[in-house]
């Protein structure tokens, strides 16, 4: 008799877990690497083909005025805390500046905790040893690297969870290859997938097919690379969301797609001021598409100003998932903007760090509100 009442027991806990886990959605969180805001065709420019942006874009909400980092670890470090990248320990991109402290808060321990399979595909850049890497920031799983930069995109040699793994094909097709498995693997209990690609940082390196398109509208050979760089990430964007709808995920995965910086070269960036590394709008101003099917209205445009300490808030509010009482946050939930009318949003203000060290004519950065911005930066 007793043991029946446990089996019972333990049936309802199952039947009780699972639907809890079923309540929750998944999550894709896609980062590019030094694609500005200019290199989306639904920003404007009619050069460049990204037919699979436009529709993630078209399906959900987009962000006029979505804000992060000027480099790649402060902005990647932000995201994953929460918190401005200073408060992490993070103020560059070399020599140990872009290392992460161990004892921040991620969004892949939080997650975690609330029994999601947490795995992160593609470039880390916020420390390589443990309990840096990945698999110590609450990552259960991790393939990719823990460089700020890779220099063979083709055929290269990875690593999965601390050990080395020789790849075959494009570097980003692979790391694509690896999250769809992931997402696989997990279809059945809630997922937090970050995709961290490293395109389209230099150097620039991309199949010939892609090169080709892009050589033959007339640009220099670096451009027609970035382009059909951005192009490549573009159709494993789509595959990403293929993989989704095969799976029957699609009504139940929210989907982010972001970078991490403005253009890494001069090129098309909607006439804003500045690229990567600056502080204007055209080094930090980027794409942000957020989907989430019938929750999240589609062709909703956001006009208030967000950024990359926005996103930990905003997703563990939407899954559910509790924040520590005493964990402290620069962002705030945007909900209300993605769901709601917005009315009301109170003002803010967003800041931009620029420096990595003190220099000689004082700090550089911005504050910027949703009518103002101020900028201090060398050479103006």
């Amino acid at each position: 008799m007793i043991r029946i009442a446990c089996l019972l027991i333990g049936v309802a806990w199952g039947v009780s877990h699972a639907a809890e886990n079923a309540t929750r959605p998944n999550i894709i969180v896609i980062v590019s690497d030094d694609l500005g805001y200019g290199d989306v065709t639904s920003h404007g420019n009619d050069q460049i083909d990204t037919p699979q942006l436009d529709r993630l874009s078209a399906s959900g909400a987009r962000f006029e005025r979505f804000f992060v980092s000027p480099l790649c670890a402060p902005t990647r470090a932000a995201l994953l805390t929460g918190r401005y990248s200073l408060r992490s320990g993070v103020h560059g991109v070399t020599r140990g500046h872009e290392t992460m402290r161990a004892g921040e808060v991620t969004i892949a321990e939080l997650f975690r905790d609330a029994g999601y399979a947490t795995g992160c595909f593609g470039k880390w850049h916020n420390g390589r040893h443990y309990p840096n890497h990945p698999n110590g920031q609450g990552f259960d799983e991790f393939f990719g690297f823990c460089g700020g930069h890779w220099n063979n995109y083709f055929d290269t040699t990875l690593e999965r969870n601390g050990e080395p793994v020789a790849t075959t094909g494009y570097i980003t097709d692979v790391l694509t290859d690896e999250a769809i498995t992931f997402m696989k693997r997990h279809r059945k209990s809630p997922f937090l997938c970050y995709v961290p690609y490293n395109a389209p940082h230099f150097p620039p390196q991309v199949p010939d097919t892609y090169f080709d398109k892009y050589k033959s509208r007339g640009f220099d050979d670096e451009t027609a690379t970035v382009y059909g760089m951005v192009e490549n990430i573009d159709d494993n964007v789509g595959r990403l969301l293929t993989a989704l709808d095969d799976l029957k995920l699609a009504q139940d995965t929210i989907v982010l797609f972001l970078t991490d910086n403005g253009p890494n070269s001069n090129r098309f960036n909607g006439g804003m001021k500045g690229r990567k590394g600056s502080a204007h709008e055209g080094g930090v101003r980027v794409p942000l598409f957020v989907r989430w099917p019938g929750k999240i209205e589609a062709g909703r445009v956001v006009e208030p100003i967000a950024a990359h300490v926005d996103l930990l808030p905003t997703l563990c509010e939407l899954c559910d998932v509790p924040m520590p009482a005493s964990l402290t946050l620069d962002g705030r939930s945007l909900v209300p903007l993605l769901t709601e009318e917005g009315g009301g949003w109170p003002e803010r203000m967003l800041f931009t760090f620029k420096d990595t060290k003190p220099v000689p004519d004082g700090r550089q950065g911005a504050v910027r509100t949703d009518t103002y911005r101020a900028v201090r930066e060398k050479g103006g």
